[in-house]
């Protein structure tokens, strides 16, 4: 039993109600006061905010490691000067370490769930990093066979989908069904068309998201034009990658006709501001997007591109960089935390899983002091969550019903472990990407 918090519910009705939580087995059983189960172990908030875990619908923790090693360059650079040489010098330890780092990271700052994109090899070290430090994370090994992909990370079609199949057997609804397999080409590039439309076939049999990049620069858009006579988004449907199933990272350069096709479809959009602008790739148009129907979530994208993985640099971002060019009421808080709550869990395909407080989901909460001078005085609720709190507000974090981080400590990994070991893999892999 959660006692004593101020709970934003984030269900239909928006209700910010005081009132405590009961959790069974996983899932929330009661919203209201009432007496604890005898035996029933309680977790006080008094004073705190309770929110439903937030949610990431874009990241790559495999690219950790990197952090503070691919400043300030263009994506094309970034990727063909840092990160595919420093991805290919992964070893399945590097894999491991990287996972913890950022999934630490994620969960002592209030994320409770993610969709994660991986490098090409050791995926299933990945997933038992994930295992292990209770995250709720739906990843999946990318997928790259173009002829003039990364040396390094190339494969053959058929070894890739493969190992694709082989790791969503093993994984899909794993850890109760903490985890979850995604299906994910890197993005039309780096794949060929058969493989595109296999591994969309692949994600449908297996009920599995599918789960790229798309139309995040100029460039990009060019070179699926030249390759297929279509645009980057047309292209993408016609293999079969697009509607509820489907999450496409960035969507920063779409244009009206490609705005009303993704909020026909139902096709997921995940907008990672930090990156966006770290990159220089652009600003998406996100209000235009959700003004059309779209279906938009929040994501941190990798660590060397941002460098952090806080869920609440990536909301107040959000709602900041629109207004210059729409004006001041352009994206409020309350859309903000939505696409952070309900936006991810759709992205995931986990809508009537999380994403809100409700009687019968899943328990994936965070509780926040919001106490500190930076987010007084009292005033709106939503307004300090969005515009004033921060990581550091965060105390306790519980997923799937398991207390994970407490009096803002992790409790599932040594912090003094992961620091030492994540730091001696990444210079690991940048000296063997000569980097």
């Amino acid at each position: 039993m959660v006692r004593g918090a101020r709970v934003v519910t984030l269900d239909p009705a928006r209700r910010i109600v005081d009132a405590d939580v009961t959790v069974t087995g996983g899932r929330i059983t009661a919203i209201g006061t009432r007496r604890a189960a005898p035996g029933a172990a309680t977790l006080d908030c008094t004073g705190m905010v309770l929110l439903p875990g937030l949610i990431q619908a874009h990241v790559h923790l495999c690219q950790t490691l990197f952090r503070g090693r691919a400043d300030d360059l263009a994506l094309e650079s970034w990727l063909a000067r840092r990160i595919w040489p420093l991805e290919a010098a992964h070893t399945e330890d590097s894999v491991y370490w990287s996972a913890m780092l950022g999934a630490a990271e994620l969960l002592l700052s209030g994320t409770t769930a993610v969709l994660d994109m991986e490098t090409v090899r050791h995926t299933g070290a990945a997933f038992q990093a994930l295992e292990s430090i209770g995250l709720r994370a739906t990843a999946g090994k990318c997928l790259m066979d173009a002829a003039d992909a990364f040396p390094g990370l190339r494969e053959a079609t058929d070894q890739a989908l493969q190992e694709t199949s082989d790791l969503c057997e093993r994984w899909h609804g794993a850890a109760h069904g903490r985890l979850r397999y995604c299906v994910a080409p890197r993005f039309a590039p780096s794949c060929t068309g058969p493989l595109l439309r296999a591994a969309s076939d692949l994600a449908e049999r297996h009920g599995a998201v599918m789960h790229t990049h798309a139309a995040e620069t100029p460039v990009e858009l060019d070179l699926v034009r030249r390759a297929t006579g279509m645009d980057e988004l047309q292209y993408l449907e016609s293999v079969g990658i697009a509607g509820p199933g489907a999450a496409l990272a960035h969507c920063v350069w779409v244009d009206d006709d490609g705005i009303r096709n993704l909020a026909r479809l139902g096709t997921n959009v995940v907008h990672c501001p930090s990156s966006n602008l770290k990159l220089g790739s652009g600003i998406a148009p996100v209000p235009a997007m959700l003004a059309a129907g779209c279906r938009v979530a929040i994501g941190a994208d990798g660590a060397p591109c941002n460098n952090r993985l806080d869920a609440f640099s990536e909301m107040r971002l959000a709602a900041l960089i629109q207004k210059p060019r729409h004006g001041p009421e352009a994206l409020p808080a309350p859309r903000v935390l939505e696409l952070a709550t309900l936006g991810g869990a759709r992205a995931l395909g986990l809508a009537d899983e999380i994403g809100s407080i409700e009687v019968g989901k899943r328990a994936d909460l965070i509780a926040l002091d919001l106490s500190g001078l930076h987010t007084q005085p009292e005033a709106d609720l939503i307004s300090s969550i969005v515009y004033a709190a921060t990581a550091g507000d965060v105390r306790h974090v519980i997923v799937d019903g398991k207390v994970v981080v407490k009096n803002g400590g992790l409790r599932t990994g040594d912090v003094r472990e992961i620091r030492r070991e994540a730091n001696r893999w990444a210079k690991y892999v940048a000296r063997k990407a000569g980097l």
